[in-house]
């Protein structure tokens, strides 16, 4: 049964697609379709919810009652809860800025445009191949001490514990205690959401952290921490931080104070 979770202020277009979305069958079961119309109900729902009401991918319309920014709290708090819940935008405003933010700060997989011709139809599809490609990076499920690797790159997902080419990382400034929480967590949401940038903005909310306080300036200095902490394991001689400039590993993204995860190559 293919879970979908819809977050949608406007009762024609519930209306519209709803009936279409519950006669499909995704996975040779009925669909169960959740619909939300507020984004403040949306994320106390997602906030409450325990790991058995997590859906399959989510639908989320961002321009709600007025507030282009309404789908965007909800999405946020999807990628808290449920980092690999697949995102797809369902929207009027196709080719806006609301368009790009959905792409470049939440990681959508999709965006459709729902003044289209066979959109019904579209969007079928389009659920059909979100669903299929999340099954095919999940075909394990998640269990207690999995880890998340990325190359080299090993961090086990319950105790935190991060190695690089085999090594532990340590804290840079006194390699005999281990690194600290927040750098670890940090890395692992880069890992995540690899190749995609997160912002400041983005970083604070998965870190569940007050945004006024988690400013560009504290990201950059975690950033930097995990930096000298990769360093530090490969000698301390200042060869991770040639990969970061060469444009991999933790590398710093455009202007906007966002940094990404890059697959280091063997040859690094």
């Amino acid at each position: 049964m293919a879970r979908i979770f819809w977050v949608e202020d406007r009762t024609h277009w519930v209306d519209k697609f709803g009936p279409v979305l519950e006669a499909e069958s995704f996975d040779e079961a009925p669909t169960e379709l959740e619909v939300f119309k507020f984004a403040e109900a949306a994320c106390q729902h997602i906030k409450r919810a325990d790991d058995a009401a997590r859906p399959d991918v989510a639908l989320i319309d961002a321009h709600m009652n007025g507030n282009d920014a309404a789908g965007f709290s909800v999405s946020r708090a999807l990628q808290r809860k449920w980092p690999d819940v697949p995102l797809i935008f369902l929207s009027e405003h196709a080719g806006t800025g609301i368009e790009q933010e959905a792409f470049e700060g939440t990681g959508a997989r999709d965006f459709i445009a729902k003044h289209q011709r066979n959109v019904e139809s579209v969007l079928v599809w389009r659920i059909r191949a979100v669903l299929r490609e999340a099954g095919m990076r999940q075909t394990v499920p998640r269990q207690a001490g999995e880890r998340l690797e990325s190359g080299d790159l090993a961090i086990d997902t319950v105790s935190w514990e991060v190695y690089w080419r085999g090594t532990k990382l340590m804290n840079p400034t006194n390699p005999k205690r281990p690194l600290a929480p927040m750098p670890r967590k940090i890395l692992r949401f880069l890992v995540e959401a690899s190749p995609r940038p997160l912002p400041t903005a983005v970083m604070a909310d998965k870190l569940d952290v007050d945004s006024e306080r988690f400013s560009y300036a504290s990201y950059r200095q975690h950033i930097r921490t995990l930096r000298l902490a990769f360093d530090q394991a490969m000698g301390g001689q200042g060869a991770f931080l040639d990969i970061c400039k060469a444009g991999e590993g933790i590398v710093t993204f455009g202007d906007k104070g966002a940094y990404c995860w890059k697959k280091v190559s063997r040859a690094s």
